[in-house]
């Protein structure tokens, strides 16, 4: 192993993902713009900000395993942000009732020292059920999902909003895909097992 895997990601809940497998670890917050560039494809722009994300941490670990992820859901190629505001929130569960959202996580694994690079992306699939103003309050009020792209959380109360999913790894949901993650570590010397 490396000397420390770095995640750089402040999620809690990829820090919670991350914490299942048996490997000691560091989060850290990469600051990084995530405006996408004019004309970007929305697969690159995961993909290019999962990297950036390991590029930046890598400039403070240049030793290490660094990881970066990147995570947008798409409604009709329409981007759906992390809302922020509760306002923006209701807006957009209202937009994608009764709907399929197309979440992509972007996946990054650098050798900062070595500059190799692995990357991917999982897509999964969030069907909708019709969503009546009286179920947005309420779930919003409960959970507060503001700072998740689609507001809201798949491994939370934000189930109760879920018809049906459909994706290879339910943990490139949660923000990441674990499964392809293993196989990476594993590429890069990595023992888990």
């Amino acid at each position: 192993m490396k000397n420390t895997l770095i995640l750089s990601s402040s999620s809690p809940a990829r820090r919670a993902l991350l914490a299942r497998l048996p490997l000691a670890f560091v989060s850290i917050s990469p600051d990084v713009d995530e405006t996408p560039l004019p004309g970007e494809d929305v697969a690159a722009m995961v993909l290019r900000l999962a990297e950036l994300k390991a590029k930046k941490s890598a400039q403070s670990y240049p030793e290490d395993l660094i990881i970066g992820c990147d995570q947008v859901g798409t409604l009709d190629n329409i981007i759906l942000c992390k809302p922020i505001s509760h306002e923006k929130a209701v807006q957009q569960l209202r937009q994608v009732s009764g709907k399929k959202v197309r979440f992509l996580t972007a996946i990054c694994l650098l050798d900062a020292k070595t500059g190799n690079t692995q990357l991917a992306t999982e897509t999964y699939d969030v069907y909708f059920r019709k969503l009546t103003d009286a179920m947005i309050e309420s779930y919003l009020l409960k959970e507060k999902p503001y700072h998740c792209a689609g507001s809201f959380q798949a491994e939370g109360l934000g189930i109760t909003l879920i018809e049906k999913f459909h994706g290879d790894d339910y943990t490139a949901l949660i923000g990441l895909p674990l499964i392809r993650l293993v196989a990476m570590l594993e590429k890069a010397g990595v023992d888990i097992l």
